[in-house]
């Protein structure tokens, strides 16, 4: 059953995604760097917020990254964890759990980045407030932009492998797709059923 609107929906806010930010060339380990940070909404691209991020990865296992938007002026540790195959990856500090964390959220009102776990049980992710035919929808649309780089996602009901995906993974994602599909599928043959006893 979908959550009630008293909690606030994450992706309404603010997103900083360190993994994101490093593949658009926006922060870089063993540079410090300067940026205009953009946030727009997915479907229409029109914009929501624009701030400045400036970012100092020199250290070796330790940095900052700064934010500057509107009334936000914030300072976040960054920090570099061994990982198990070698290389470091980086994390954000949570301000406020001071834990490692590769997000950062803003949700509406807020007046500082902080993790998912920071706020508890006052916001939810969107899927949280949607249906099992409306989270269905949505996972198929991810399965669909994950396998088709196709401008118009609509011309596949699923789309083929792409040649650098391992066949398991696409195994995968055709199970996924089709665990969603029976789900619509149980909903339409309810809704029939409620038609035909109407």
């Amino acid at each position: 059953m979908p959550k009630s609107r008293q909690r606030v929906c994450l992706e309404s806010g603010l997103k900083l995604d360190l993994n994101k930010l490093r593949r658009q060339g926006l922060v870089s380990p063993g540079a410090k760097r300067g940026a205009v940070i953009r946030w727009t909404y997915t479907y229409t691209a029109e914009e929501i917020a624009k701030g400045a991020i400036t970012s100092n990865m020199e250290g070796t296992y330790e940095g900052w990254l700064r934010i500057q938007l509107e009334d936000l002026d914030q300072t976040i540790i960054l920090v570099a964890k061994p990982r198990h195959f070698g290389g470091y990856q980086w994390y954000f500090v949570c301000p406020a759990m001071n834990r490692y964390v590769s997000v950062l959220w803003m949700p509406p009102g807020a007046e500082r980045f902080c993790s998912r776990q920071a706020w508890g049980k006052q916001v939810a992710y969107a899927s949280q407030f949607a249906g099992p035919d409306n989270r269905a929808h949505i996972g198929q649309a991810k399965i669909k932009s994950r396998l088709n780089a196709d401008p118009d996602p609509d011309n596949w009901n699923l789309p083929p492998k792409p040649k650098w995906m391992r066949w398991r993974t696409y195994n995968r994602y055709v199970g996924k797709f089709d665990a969603y599909e029976d789900i619509l599928s149980q909903n339409i043959a309810e809704l029939m059923a409620l038609l035909d006893e109407s």
